[in-house]
């Protein structure tokens, strides 16, 4: 697994997201995601969006995935 390839999963399944994606060890991941669709989710409801992308490729081929989630407004 690349952070390439993360930041392509996250983006087929939250069309119109801002995605970046940072982990060079193949298993541990950091993401910023910034997407109108969080507007009045909490942050748990959010990560929860984005682990809905990458399904059971959570712990298993990504074993530790830090998020940062926004919306466009929170993030400037």
């Amino acid at each position: 697994m690349d952070a390439a390839t993360v930041r392509t999963l996250i983006e087929k399944g939250m069309p119109g997201a801002r995605v970046t994606v940072d982990g060079a060890d193949g298993v541990h991941f950091e993401a910023t995601v910034i997407a109108s669709e969080f507007a009045g989710m909490r942050p748990l409801a959010r990560h929860r969006r984005v682990y809905d992308t990458l399904g059971d490729l959570l712990g298993g081929a990504i074993h530790a995935l830090a998020l940062k989630t926004l919306t466009p407004e929170e993030a400037g």
